[in-house]
């Protein structure tokens, strides 16, 4: 039996396993080196506004020039065309990996200068380039704009979502495949989306423990380096082993994530407190005026006048103090706070105290 076939009845028997439910496949902790996706980008004209385009910019005036050249049609000099029914697009794509020729890709098409609006529009033919500025794309194709912009002739105007980018689903053709190179490198690589020592070394030893021992190596936090013979069929049949192969990953570093504008408050189950006491209350103060008009006696010669009358309230909310138990859990954090009703500010100053108090060893994290 050839190698490729031994690997490939291997995958069998892989997929055969059932996973324990807080383990995680290899592929879903990161991906092969080489096997991404790469950003197009193009420039084009869209036509067949109704009156949103961008007038007589001098780079979409350009465009249509260029556009009306292709089919020998030459504007005289000087001759500035109107161009309010077209506009000047950026164009984005993704091409995945191992993407085809002929394969379609999904475009973004956004105006690039003062084009209120591209509903209803056509985009034309516009090449996409990579990084290295190669083609490997064509698009063309008709918008769809989920927005929606009005002006009326007094300057009011009403707008809904964003009229000036839109979209077409498989708006692209692929002229070009890049290669991985994942068939003919010396060795595979496959990279971890966390970087995380014990993560690493435990994915290296469940793939020795499902190939043979020696194959797989940690070389770093991230990239784990695994032998294989080159041609594609081969690697194929490894990579598709390697990815359904099950590892328990080490637990997430403890962490504290606090987004400041929303009042989010979130926190992963390893975080630990040590020893602590805790007391939180809340004072208020409210002033209320209550100004009083004071009117002479008749025939006084007084004058009217305002007589201040202030009111000053104090209260206080009282919480008793808890303390939490060595290494308290989360769940025994949640109710802790649960207790004394703590916003979510005031969890955020609760937490911040804890780590200053060195009772919490947990990264905090603002946003």
């Amino acid at each position: 039996m050839s190698l490729c076939r031994r690997l490939i009845a291997l995958a069998a028997v892989a997929l055969a396993f059932t996973a324990p439910a807080h383990a995680e496949r290899i592929k879903d902790l990161g991906a092969f080196q080489g096997l991404r996706a790469n950003q197009l980008t193009g420039y084009g004209i869209v036509v067949g506004l109704a009156g949103t385009g961008d007038d007589s910019l001098d780079y979409a005036t350009q465009g249509m020039k260029g556009v009306t050249s292709r089919f020998g049609l030459t504007l005289p000099p000087g001759v500035n065309p109107a161009v309010k029914n077209a506009a000047a697009v950026m164009i984005t794509a993704e091409l995945p990996p191992f993407a085809k020729p002929g394969q379609r890709l999904d475009i973004t098409v956004s105006a690039l200068g003062k084009a209120k609006s591209l509903r209803g529009g056509t985009l034309l033919l516009a090449p996409l380039r990579g990084a290295d500025n190669q083609i490997y794309a064509m698009a063309q194709g008709n918008l769809a704009v989920g927005g929606l912009g009005v002006d009326a002739a007094d300057g009011s105007k009403i707008s809904v979502n964003v009229p000036s980018a839109g979209r077409i689903p498989g708006g692209a053709t692929v002229e070009r495949a890049v290669d991985a190179g994942f068939a003919t490198s010396p060795t595979l690589r496959f990279n971890l989306a966390d970087a995380d020592l014990t993560t690493a070394r435990l994915v290296a030893q469940a793939i020795d423990q499902r190939l043979g021992g020696g194959v797989a190596s940690a070389i770093d936090a991230v990239t784990i380096e695994i032998q294989a013979q080159p041609g594609a069929e081969t690697r194929t049949a490894l990579m598709s082993i390697i990815e359904n192969i099950v590892v328990d990953p080490a637990e997430a570093p403890a962490r504290v994530i606090v987004n400041a504008r929303t009042g989010t408050v979130v926190i992963n189950g390893a975080v630990r407190i040590s020893p602590a006491a805790v007391s939180h209350g809340k004072l208020t103060v409210s002033v209320t005026e209550s100004p009083r008009i004071v009117q002479p006696a008749p025939f006084s010669k007084g004058v009217t006048a305002v007589e201040q009358s202030s009111q000053i309230e104090v209260a206080q909310d009282i919480h008793p103090m808890f303390d939490f138990a060595p290494g308290a859990s989360l769940s025994e954090i949640v109710k802790a706070v649960n207790a004394i009703g703590a916003a979510p500010s005031d969890l955020v100053a609760i937490l911040e105290a804890l780590k200053q108090a060195g009772a919490m060893k947990a990264e905090l994290v603002v946003l």
